[in-house]
């Protein structure tokens, strides 16, 4: 598989940025890749050391459509969080601390 392919989003959800302060990163990849895959290509586009890969499948969810009342099936993803090399880190994820909100 390409590597380009693997990758489809980073996800950025309260739990995965839990996550980062252990150097562990959240992506959604294609269904068919494998962690060798995964690996390879998290290596190749974002230059760090990959120490760990875990996967899993959720499974597809409904929701309403928009201004319709009918019930709308999103198809299944596939998750991998991957480990890298203590002292790395991926930019993408990166927040700048101290700036407010105000």
């Amino acid at each position: 598989m390409e590597t380009s392919r693997v990758i489809i989003k980073p996800i950025a959800s309260e739990a995965s940025l839990k996550e980062m302060e252990l150097n562990k990163y959240v992506f959604e990849v294609d269904r068919m890749a494998n962690k060798k895959e995964i690996a390879s290509a998290v290596k190749e586009k974002f230059g760090v050391d990959i120490v760990k890969v875990q996967t899993r499948i959720i499974k597809g969810r409904s929701r309403r459509a928009l201004r319709r009342r009918e019930q709308v099936k999103l198809g299944p993803i596939k998750k991998a969080t991957v480990e890298v090399k203590k002292g790395q880190k991926i930019e993408i994820f990166e927040t700048k601390k101290g700036s407010s909100t105000k």
